[in-house]
């Protein structure tokens, strides 16, 4: 896949893999729906910060946005049986519940 079509390509897959049309990602974002529209086709390249907006609306990296990476989830540093286990969970859950870890961890390291 060239280069310069793999961002198109991975925000179309990853607005239906959250089943929005482009319209509900334009509300989520705070984009014009023309802005997701040109991202799209190709005939506009998002700025960092419109980039960063795409990706926390649609629960998926930059990363994967930018064809870093083919796992739009982000697990590709977590134990695969962790990562089954998260999948489920939107951002925030998985947030919180990497924070629990954090503070089992720490817990953990206090006692010692």
């Amino acid at each position: 896949m060239p280069e310069s079509s793999i961002f198109q390509q991975r925000l179309v897959a990853a607005r239906k893999l959250r089943d929005l049309n482009q319209e509900a990602l334009s509300k989520r974002t705070g984009l014009q729906p023309a802005a997701i529209s040109h991202f799209e086709t190709g005939t506009r390249k998002p700025s960092f910060d419109n980039l960063r907006k795409l990706a926390m609306a649609l629960e998926v990296t930059t990363d994967y946005l930018l064809g870093k990476t083919d796992d739009p989830e982000g697990f590709g540093d977590v134990n695969v049986a962790f990562r089954d286990e998260l999948k489920g969970l939107t951002a925030e859950q998985r947030d919180m519940t990497l924070s629990f870890i954090q503070m089992l961890k720490q817990k953990s390291a206090d006692k010692d």
